[in-house]
């Protein structure tokens, strides 16, 4: 399984297949439909060698539907920009209801992002969608980039790995201070788990 992982972008692939199995189910909680293509040979091989994938993949699929709940809330209270970090391979902007005048702006490593513009390349996103090619283990180049989208929106949504920050028009940033300045504001969390998210299935 290690030859297989071969560098943090091969994460993104595994979940990916998760994804894809959610959607093609008659019940799901949500639809992917990108979801099998940009994991792609790779991603369904990784979620094969993983047995411990396969046995919580409800884990997967509740937090994919609850950030989409998380995400429309905040879009219909008004916020004019998601900021999604290390992006992956996630395909919310193609596969969600979104207004058009939504910013959605997408930041990872460049290798990552040029594999899902090739694989989505024939897609046409729902909203305004900018991909950003970026280390974010720089520090220095991090918060340039985010004193740059400050200025962009007056109500941002931003969402790293597990967590999800808000900045509400003329407040200050949610993010910890290596990550957005400057360090104090609320902190944003996604509601408990809904009932349709299903943590057993037959």
């Amino acid at each position: 399984m290690s030859s297989l992982v071969e560098n943090i972008s091969d994460t993104a692939r595994w979940v990916a297949i998760f994804r894809a199995e959610e959607s093609e189910r008659p019940d799901a909680v949500f639809h992917d439909p990108f979801a099998r293509k940009l994991a792609g040979k790779k991603g369904e091989q990784i979620a094969n060698a993983i047995g411990f994938g396969r046995d919580n993949s409800w884990s997967f699929i509740a937090r994919t539907f609850l950030f989409d709940e998380f995400v429309m809330r905040h879009v219909l209270e008004g916020y004019d920009m998601v900021l999604n970090l290390a992006a992956g391979l996630d395909a919310r902007p193609y596969r969600m209801d979104l207004p058009s005048s939504l910013q959605w702006v997408e930041v990872d490593l460049p290798g990552i992002i040029e594999e899902k513009e090739k694989v989505l390349n024939n897609e046409a996103p729902r909203c305004n969608l900018i991909r950003i090619k970026s280390d974010l283990a720089d520090q220095k180049a991090r918060i340039e980039l985010f004193k740059k989208l400050n200025s962009k929106a007056e109500k941002i949504l931003a969402a790293r790995v597990r967590e999800v920050h808000s900045r509400p028009p003329g407040g200050t940033r949610s993010m910890p201070p290596s990550w957005w300045p400057p360090p104090t504001a609320r902190r944003g969390r996604p509601p408990g788990p809904p009932t349709a998210c299903r943590p057993s299935r037959s």
